[in-house]
């Protein structure tokens, strides 16, 4: 009979890591006004690598 057990990091990376995508979402907005290229396209970047990793971690720890 195989049991499952859920542990903090089911809740706890998804949620950080989803936080740090919306963090990154709004430094693109806001660097995508003052005209920063370089900074909106590094916030681009971050936000689309923790919003994947906080699915991946959902996945692995959920």
């Amino acid at each position: 009979m195989a049991t499952a057990s859920t542990t903090d990091k089911g809740v706890g990376f998804p949620l950080v890591l989803g936080v740090l995508a919306v963090l990154g979402a709004v430094g693109m907005t806001v660097f995508g006004f003052t005209g920063d290229q370089l900074a909106a396209a590094l916030s681009f970047g971050v936000a689309m690598l923790a919003g994947s990793l906080a699915i991946a971690a959902y996945h692995v720890y959920g």
